[in-house]
C-alpha cells in the first residue's frame, strides 16, 4: 500500500500543479512564483506520505546539504549539455542571432523547476527506490528507465527514438544519480540544469514538447542523427553517448561506495543508507 500512497500523493500534485503552471505561462513572473511554490509542495507532500507509510524520515530530501547537492547535480547536467551542443556546432549548424525572450526565460524556471522536482519524485523517489528493494540496482534502473522514455511519447513531436533515448540518456543517469548519491537533490538538480540551459538559455526543444523561446534567438539545422530534429537535442546521438557515459560514473561511484542493491533483496539492504553522510 505504501507505494499506491506515495505515487499517488506525488502524481495528483505533479498533475494539478503543472495544469495551474501551464495556464500562466503568458505572465511568466506568475509562472516562475507558481512553479517554485509547486516544487516546495511536491517535496514537503513526498517527504510526509514516505514519512507516514515507511515510519522513517525522508531524508532523500533532507534540507541539510540540499543546496550543495543541487549545486553538483547542476553543474553536471550544464556540462552535459555543453558537450552536447558543441557536438551539434561542430558537426552540424548552430547559429544564434541574438537575444530571445527574457521574459520567456524567467517563466521557464518555474515551469522546468515543477517539472524537474515532480518527476523525481515520481520516477526515482517512488517508482525506482521501491522497486530497487526487490529488484535489486540494475534491473530497476532499467525498468524506470524505459518508463520514464515512454512517458515522453505524449509529447506532440515526440516518437519512438526520441522516446529510447530520453530512456537511456536520462531515464538511466538520473536513476544512476540518486543510486550513487542516496538524495534526490542531484538528480532534481541535474535534471532541472539540462532542460533549463536547453529552454532557457538556448531556446532548444526539450523532449519534443513546444517549447517556448529562451534567453537566445537560435537556429539548428543538419542531419537529425546530430541535431535531434523536431524532438530537440535530446533526440541527437550525442546526447545518448554523453548520457551513457554519466550513468557509468554514477554506476562506478555507486559500486565503490556500496550502495548498489543486488538483485535478490537482501537482509543487508536495511543497511545501505537511504542518503550518504556528507
Amino acid at each position: 500500500m505504501r507505494f499506491v500512497w506515495q505515487l499517488s500523493a506525488v502524481v495528483v500534485v505533479a498533475m494539478i500543479g503543472g495544469q495551474v503552471v501551464a495556464t500562466v505561462e503568458n505572465n511568466p513572473w506568475l509562472q516562475l512564483v507558481l512553479g517554485l511554490l509547486v516544487s516546495v509542495l511536491a517535496v514537503l507532500v513526498y517527504g510526509r506520505v514516505v514519512s507516514r507509510t515507511e515510519h522513517r524520515p525522508a531524508i532523500e530530501v533532507a534540507r541539510k546539504g540540499a543546496g550543495a547537492a543541487i549545486g553538483r547535480g547542476m553543474l553536471i547536467g550544464v556540462a552535459m549539455f555543453g558537450a552536447v551542443l558543441t557536438n551539434i556546432y561542430v558537426n552540424a549548424h548552430y547559429e544564434i542571432n541574438g537575444l530571445g525572450s527574457v521574459s520567456g526565460t524567467v517563466g521557464l524556471v518555474g515551469f522546468m523547476a515543477a517539472a524537474a522536482v515532480t518527476e523525481e519524485l515520481i520516477f526515482r523517489g517512488v517508482l525506482f527506490r521501491i522497486i530497487e528493494e526487490y529488484t535489486g540496482t540494475w534491473i530497476a534502473l532499467t525498468l524506470t528507465g524505459l518508463l520514464f522514455g515512454l512517458s515522453h511519447l505524449l509529447n506532440p513531436h515526440a516518437d519512438l527514438w526520441g522516446a529510447l533515448a530520453i530512456a537511456i540518456e536520462a531515464g538511466g543517469m538520473l536513476a544512476a544519480a540518486y543510486a550513487a548519491t542516496r538524495t534526490l537533490w542531484v538528480p532534481i538538480g541535474l535534471h532541472f540544469a539540462w532542460n533549463f540551459v536547453q529552454a532557457g538559455i538556448f531556446s532548444a526543444e526539450v523532449s519534443g514538447n513546444d517549447t517556448p523561446q529562451g534567453l537566445l534567438d537560435t537556429m539548428t539545422s543538419g542531419p537529425t542523427w546530430v541535431t535531434g530534429g523536431d524532438f530537440g537535442p535530446e533526440g541527437s546521438v550525442y546526447a545518448v553517448l554523453f548520457g551513457v557515459l554519466v550513468t557509468i560514473g554514477f554506476m562506478w561511484l555507486a559500486r565503490k561506495r556500496g550502495t548498489l542493491v543486488p538483485r535478490r533483496r537482501a537482509d543487508r539492504i536495511a543497511a545501505i543508507p537511504t542518503t550518504l553522510p556528507r
